[in-house]
This record gives structure tokens, C-alpha cells and sequence, in this order.
């Protein structure tokens, strides 16, 4: 078993945006670090900790936990590898003008 080379935390934001982006091609797309939240934790070291805040087409007539598949699916391989935790907010458009 390969393990991926560890990326900085900028590096890991960039990679999470284009992937959603790719997948999602979300209108809105916010990406926090809370890494710093969790300095001495142990998974801390084994990848970033985020929170994604995203808004897309996509997500339209898609229950909460569908919502979060896609998002989930769409950054693949980084989840477990270089994203250790991640928290998700996805609205369609309608969800957040309303």
C-alpha cells in the first residue's frame, strides 16, 4: 500500500477546490482551514482539517446526506489520505436568496 506525500495545507485547499469545481461547478465555494483548531491532534498529522461551504445546481432535489456523497465523491482519494476531517455545507442557489 502507497501512501500520498503529504501536501501543505494551501496545497490541500487548491486540490479541494479544483476538484469540486471540476465535479460540482459550484456558484459559491468557500474552503476553510481549521487545521489550527486541531494542532496535537493525532489525525492532524495525517491530513488537513477543513470545512467546505458550497453552493451548486447540482445539489437541486438532493437530500442532505446525497449532497454530502457528492462532495465526498468528488474529492476521491484525498479524503483519508489528505483531508483527515472534513465539515460540508451545501445549499442549492433557491437555499441561500431565500
Amino acid at each position: 500500500m502507497t501512501t500520498a506525500a503529504p501536501m501543505s495545507s494551501e496545497e490541500r485547499a487548491r486540490s479541494i477546490r479544483t476538484r469540486l469545481e471540476r465535479h460540482l461547478a459550484p456558484i459559491r465555494l468557500e474552503i476553510r482551514d481549521d487545521g489550527a483548531k486541531h494542532v496535537g491532534h493525532a489525525g492532524a498529522r495525517e491530513g488537513g482539517h477543513f470545512h467546505v461551504d458550497i453552493v451548486s445546481e447540482e445539489f437541486r432535489g438532493r437530500s442532505l446526506l446525497e449532497r454530502h456523497r457528492l462532495v465526498y465523491q468528488a474529492l476521491g482519494e484525498l479524503v483519508g489520505t489528505q483531508i483527515h476531517a472534513l465539515a460540508v455545507t451545501a445549499h442549492t442557489p433557491e437555499e441561500i436568496t431565500a
